[in-house]
């Protein structure tokens, strides 16, 4: 017991907990909100339950190197689960919990998958949807019992079976567990994570105890984390930021995590727990963004004048203030006003008021964006990272935030630039391996060890490293000026109208651009206007919606003149899609992120009439329902020219 409190730092994440279970046991380790009240599991009532479940599947034949899947929102029992198949030496796989059965049946049968933790009725339903396709499955367990009934399938288990199972199995052999923990090590794999997949299948990505120990300590050090940090975790398991974030980090310094009540009552309960350590990728940053100027627009003009006169403060000084540095004494002023009267009660809406260290990553944030967030007093940082990578490559010093950059290489990262502009990372938080893939580990990982990432970057003069694009899709347009869609397309989504967008040009002359329109945001502006519109397609179609994000087109190429290498690739040509981009469509990843190459191919008749003199084409889609039926969404679309502009600000046409 001494050893584990205070002997060398923990090499697998079991004994982190058992070290917590043993230094801070009363305190509380994970909360969850059920039926509108916060539920809480100590340090070591967590310990027992994992104990119970590892004891449990041990019971049923669960052993070294199996692996098995979680499906389900974030929910303490499915992180008590990683930790339980880890102290047997298995491998957990979380799994995003809206992806349809066809995403994961591949799944499945790529990681062999024996065992399966879901969350409820409606994951389960999905599994005995395909389950005559996954023969090698033998145990289904599921958490919520709650229309599980008459389901009487002799593999289906209530999870309360395993623990009462494994409590019984842990008593008739106390000393077995202990053994089986006492055998890992920080080079066994620790989590299997499967990538997006925007350019084909999705990979398995194996990572070991020691990759995300070392990323989570070096995160927590550099951040001075503490056992006193409270987080809110919501986000997908699936998702590497999460495993980080929620998963690691929490292990190794003893915070607590809070799992919302459902997707629904995140803002509220955010509010509620007020997280001091926070992390969202941009998208969920934009959408509250959104919802912000949505209620301002609806706010009195009083309110509305206010607001706007002390944002200007905020973007004048904010974030110089909130970095320590020199400002006017009238901007302090004027800023420690606006603090009372506009920042404090809007971080207060948005849940920040705690906030002491938020990052974002997984896509970049467009810098007005990141700036607006710091100009009112959130420490938001961006970092960078990838699965392969434990998400830790480069973070941001406090002080040092630069909204063009990602910051400067993580505590035991090497990066450096190879001669073709790639970023290429080496370092204790490299994958292992790609799970059966070892072709695709060839290609990653290069003579040297360096890691890969396809990303295109480059360092300023102080360090701090900037990504430019996918190395793979910055190219060049027919005149030879550089063209980098990604860097585009985020200035494009920092308007609250604009959901997304995918813009084209390589090798063309000219760039042209799909937008998806917000609902939510362009619907409360149509309303406010009188503009009556029956859903989606009529609204997205409307003369009025064109001239609103025509404006914001050429906003944004005001902006790229600026930009010098990427002058000219100001839109020339756009046009609104009749549907939202969606995952169960295809068109985009579980994590948002464009499947470009699939949108580019599906879309191509839309893409040869922006590039010719059409004014307007008809094209009809095949939609996915959540009920799994099919239906057709059909329009004829207008396209439409947006002004481009020299050096200056003088339009060009």
């Amino acid at each position: 017991m001494a050893e584990l409190l205070h002997g060398a730092v923990p090499e697998t994440f079991p004994r982190w907990l058992l070290r917590h279970a043993l230094a801070r046991g009363g305190q509380p380790a994970m909360r969850e909100k059920d039926l509108g009240i916060w539920q809480s599991w100590t340090w070591q009532q967590v310990s027992d339950e994992v104990r119970a479940l590892a004891c449990g599947l041990s019971e049923l034949g669960f052993k070294r190197g199996d692996n098995l899947a979680i499906v389900g929102d974030n929910r303490p029992r499915m992180y008590m689960m990683m930790t339980a198949v880890q102290c047997l030496g298995g491998v957990p796989l979380p799994l995003y919990q809206d992806a349809v059965a066809d995403e994961l049946l591949f799944v499945l049968l790529d990681a062999d998958v024996r065992f399966l933790f879901v969350e409820d009725q409606e994951q389960v339903d999905k599994v005995l949807e395909i389950l005559p396709q996954i023969p090698d499955l033998r145990r289904l367990f599921y958490d919520n019992p709650r229309g599980m009934r008459h389901y009487t399938q002799p593999f289906i288990h209530d999870v309360r079976e395993l623990l009462a199972m494994g409590r019984l199995h842990d008593a008739n052999h106390p000393d077995l567990l202990d053994g089986e923990i006492a055998l890992g090590a920080g080079d066994d794999v620790s989590v299997m994570l499967y990538t997006s997949g925007t350019t084909g299948r999705p990979k398995g990505v194996r990572l070991t105890h020691r990759a995300f120990i070392s990323a989570a300590l070096g995160g927590a050090d550099f951040d001075r984390l503490t056992a006193d940090e409270e987080i809110l975790s919501y986000l997908p398991m699936a998702w590497v930021g999460d495993h980080l974030f929620s998963f690691a980090q929490a292990l190794v310094t003893g915070f607590t995590i809070n799992c919302p009540e459902s997707a629904e009552t995140v803002m509220s309960d955010m509010r509620e727990i007020g997280p001091t350590y926070y992390f969202a990728p941009p998208r969920v940053f934009e959408n509250l963004l959104t919802q912000v100027m949505i209620r301002m627009e609806d706010a009195s003009a009083i309110k509305q004048q206010m607001f706007h006169l002390f944002m200007a403060v905020a973007r004048r000084c904010g974030a110089e203030i909130l970095d320590g540095r020199p400002v006017p004494l009238g901007d302090r002023l004027l800023y420690a006003l606006g603090k009372v009267l506009v920042y404090g009660p809007l971080k207060n809406v948005l849940g920040m008021s705690r906030i002491r260290v938020a990052y974002t990553a997984g896509a970049a944030i467009g810098p007005d964006l990141f700036r607006f967030y710091r100009s009112i007093g959130i420490n938001l940082k961006q970092l960078y990272g990838q699965t392969e990578t434990c998400a830790y490559v480069c973070l941001q010093p406090d002080g040092q935030i630069r909204f063009d950059s990602v910051g400067k290489p993580a505590p035991g990262v090497e990066v450096k630039i190879a001669d073709n502009g790639e970023i290429l990372v080496k370092g204790p938080m490299l994958l292992q391996e790609y799970y059966k893939r070892p072709d695709a580990t060839a290609e990653a990982i290069n003579a040297e060890g360096y890691f890969m990432t396809g990303d295109a970057g480059l360092f300023d003069d102080d360090g701090h490293l900037k990504i430019i694009d996918r190395a793979k899709d910055v190219g060049k347009l027919a005149n030879g000026a550089m063209y980098a869609p990604n860097y585009i397309e985020n200035k494009l989504k920092f308007f609250q109208y604009i959901k997304e967008a995918v813009v084209f040009g390589a090798g063309r002359e000219r760039v042209c651009a799909f937008i998806n329109i917000d609902l939510g945001a362009v619907g409360n502006w149509a309303e406010r206007r009188g503009i009556a519109y029956s859903g989606y397609t009529d609204l997205a179609a409307k003369a009025e919606v064109y001239a609103l994000i025509q404006g914001c087109l050429e906003q944004v190429n005001r902006e790229l003149v600026a930009e010098g290498a990427l002058a000219d690739s100001q839109i020339h040509r756009f046009l609104i899609l009749h549907k939202e981009l969606d995952p169960d469509d295809d068109e985009l990843t579980r994590t948002r992120k464009v499947r470009r190459n699939f949108v580019a191919e599906k879309y191509a008749v839309l893409i040869d009439a922006l590039y010719s003199d059409k004014r307007s084409q008809f094209i009809e889609t095949t939609v996915k329902f959540e009920d799994g039926r099919q239906g057709k969404v059909s329009a004829d679309l207008a396209i439409q020219e947006a002004k481009t502009f020299a050096e200056g600000g003088k339009a060009t046409r």
